[in-house]
């Protein structure tokens, strides 16, 4: 007979709550402190910040989730330390459950976690979500089979996420190559600002009310969440009616439209200010929020080109100098962006970078749909 438990009755859950501002610090004193999502790593968090008088602690082993947006990311504390009030910590019974088993259950329930948030800023969940987690406990010999196969599986999908990085990088290489640095300009190419080669280049709009406004089935609604490195992530994306989009026409998105993040931090490794990305769907079938961009290119550049140069190292480098803000989360006003230098190689090489571009692409896309059909394997079912 199958025995089902919750995660409260398992394990001790540890809700992190952040420590007065004076006692945390950049120069090692104390003991590390994670505030949340933002310092994560793939798997273990990256110290930035020290605490000399920490208010949660957690210890070496403990699993770290993201209660706030983006909610259920994971990583393993890799000693004793203080959290903040975007994470909470995990401490497993180990008679009970392994580590690692749990650690492969919440990753199975990312979905319903992020669905179960709440507030209307960014969602949120709490304590009681996590304790009334409800699954199907095996013995400790079938969790560490299980954990064990979904183990291999991860391994499959890092070994291919390489690939697809390996693959980037030889677009951002081919970039050098035909054009060199795109700030440093070292081959002299004609140099414009990008509304001079743009017909369009405008925010998006926050409809009154925020949330309330989001409802199941819709135009996508993209925000600064779903912008990424030249990719479009939808894995949180929420949509608007169509009497709310018409009323925002003007940030009506097209084919090949370019979106860049307005607003974000700066000091993280995936820096979500001034990010950008391409987007591929069909003409008004998507609007942006305020904190996103809008650019539409004329014919006298091509897309897949401009897009390079404002994913690329260099860039990110230029927007960190230019932007405007705190000392951590910080925005682009809409003059920097159209203010954006775009060096202006012949058109027939653009051309040639984007054919090499969209080889490379179906690459890509056969390694992704290859993750995608391993995923799509129910190995969480076993939970």
């Amino acid at each position: 007979m199958k025995k089902y438990v919750t995660l409260g009755e398992v394990c001790r859950i540890n809700m992190g709550q952040s420590p007065d501002s004076s006692t945390y610090n950049k120069n090692g004193e104390g003991i590390p402190f994670y505030q949340g999502n933002a310092d994560f790593g793939e798997m273990y968090p990256i110290t930035r910040h020290w605490c000399t008088i920490p208010t949660k602690v957690v210890e070496k082993g403990d699993i770290l989730v993201s209660v706030r947006a983006p909610i259920g990311a994971l990583n393993i504390a890799t000693e004793h330390c203080c959290i903040g009030r975007g994470l909470a910590a995990i401490t497993v019974n180990s008679d009970m459950v392994s580590r690692n088993y749990i650690w492969y259950l919440l990753k199975s329930k990312v979905s319903m976690l992020q669905s179960l948030g709440t507030g209307s800023t960014f969602k949120a969940i709490n304590k009681n979500v996590l304790n009334e987690l409800c699954f199907q406990l095996s013995s400790l010999t079938e969790q560490d089979k299980i954990s064990m196969t979904l183990k291999k599986v991860d391994l499959i999908i890092r070994n291919c996420t390489e690939i697809l990085g390996g693959l980037d990088l030889l677009i951002k290489s081919q970039f050098v190559e035909m054009f060199g640095d795109p700030i440093d300009n070292p081959n002299g190419w004609n140099v414009k600002p990008l509304k001079e080669l743009s017909s369009l280049i405008t925010n998006g709009n926050t409809p009154k009310g925020g949330s309330e406004n989001y409802i199941d089935n819709g135009v996508t609604f993209l925000r600064s969440q779903n912008i990424w490195r030249n990719k479009i992530d939808l894995s949180d994306v929420v949509y608007i009616d169509e009497i709310t989009h018409r009323k925002m026409q003007k940030s009506s998105v097209r084919y090949k439209d370019i979106l860049i993040t307005k607003t974000g931090r700066v000091n993280t490794e995936n820096s979500s200010l001034g990010r950008a990305a391409l987007f591929l769907g069909k003409d008004g079938t998507a609007n942006i929020n305020g904190h996103v961009y809008l650019v539409r290119l004329n014919n006298s550049v091509v897309p897949e080109y401009v897009v390079t140069i404002l994913t690329g190292e260099a860039y990110r480098k230029y927007i960190r100098k230019v932007c405007v803000g705190g000392i951590d989360k910080r925005q682009i006003n809409l003059d920097q962006v159209e203010d954006f230098p775009i060096i202006l190689p012949p058109i027939e090489q653009q051309n040639q970078f984007a054919d090499f571009v969209k080889t490379i692409d179906k690459s890509k896309f056969d390694v992704q749909l290859l993750i995608k059909n391993i995923r799509r394997v129910k190995f969480y079912d076993q939970f």
